[in-house]
């Protein structure tokens, strides 16, 4: 088992920033209580409001593939489609 971390960036849809933040924000906290998360940050890109980007950090690939498949996180996907513009996911493992 080995550290993995990600960076998961959503840009919102012109007009749909604050849904997709509040969104975001309400799966904050049931995913920091999942087992295997040791870090999950959402911050706000301070030039381009509509980019919201998530720091992870989590014990394992098993870890965030449970995540993945989460009752809020699958709840989440179904609520935020119509307001996402695009998404990014980046995995990867620290080496130095």
């Amino acid at each position: 088992m080995s550290e993995i971390a990600v960076v998961a960036i959503s840009v919102a849809k012109p007009g749909h920033e604050e849904q997709l933040r509040a969104a975001l924000e309400g799966i904050v906290g049931p995913t920091r209580k999942e087992r295997g998360a040791l870090q999950y940050d959402l911050h706000r890109d301070l030039r381009e409001p509509r980019r919201f980007v998530f720091f992870e950090r989590w014990e394992s690939e098993e870890a965030l593939a449970a995540h993945a498949k989460s009752a809020h996180i699958e709840a989440y996907k179904k609520a935020s489609a119509q307001w996402i513009e695009s998404a990014e996911l980046r995995i990867v493992s620290k080496i130095a």
